[in-house]
């Protein structure tokens, strides 16, 4: 399990004095647990969050004691992505809860690979229900299965974790080939005559302006 060290955080307390400290505000609250602020490390959280998503526990320590909690909700700098402020989510381990869990995309599908389709991906997280410790980070996708362009992969392909049931439809579409369409340039068709009708056209009208020149 991920654990990560918080510090309780008091009011009054502005961001930018716990960004200089390399702190975030955090807060932490559900499953019977009283709703605390707190303010985390930028840089163990991003490495936690990388590693543990939004469907693996963490264990949040705060002044000696802990709660195993979900990253909930994470504020994001809207133009570095940096997280400013997140929510965890206090779960009880002995029940069950419904999360999204995202689905990683692996292998290669042969009709791509010979250029008779292009993949598309339907589907890029399902719903799945299991205690909180067996909550898997990602679910596998094999892409290889895509053998042709009538080929698909429906949720119910998806290979479960022990103690782990899917909650979205196993009959929704995950990813499928459609097939490849060539794109045909139009090219216009030029008009000789036209084109040989205003050289002649040309010539006339210097021959004309010769003789004026001439008189």
């Amino acid at each position: 399990m991920f654990t990560i060290k918080a510090t309780k955080r008091e009011e009054g307390i502005k961001t930018d004095t716990l960004k200089s400290n390399g702190q975030i505000p955090a807060v932490f609250y559900g499953a019977g647990s009283k709703t605390t602020s707190i303010s985390i490390s930028i840089i163990d959280f991003k490495k936690i969050w990388r590693e543990a998503g939004e469907s693996s526990t963490v264990k949040v320590t705060v002044d000696g004691k802990s709660v195993d909690a979900l990253i909930h909700e994470v504020q994001v700098h809207p133009i570095t992505e940096e997280p400013l402020h997140v929510d965890f989510l206090v779960v009880d381990m002995n029940k069950k809860i419904e999360v999204g869990v995202p689905l990683e995309f692996i292998g290669i599908s042969n009709a791509v690979k010979n250029g008779s389709g292009n993949l598309v991906k339907v589907l890029h997280e399902v719903e799945i229900e299991a205690l909180p410790k067996d909550l898997p980070h990602k679910l596998e996708v094999d892409l290889s299965k895509l053998e042709t362009t009538e080929s698909q992969i429906f949720v119910s392909d998806i290979k479960l974790p022990s103690g782990v049931v899917m909650i979205t439809d196993l009959e929704e579409v995950v990813a499928s080939i459609i097939l490849q369409v060539e794109e045909k340039e139009e090219v216009s068709s030029i008009d000789l005559s036209t084109i040989e009708v205003e050289k002649k056209g040309k010539k006339e009208e210097e021959a004309v302006d010769t003789t004026v020149e001439t008189k």
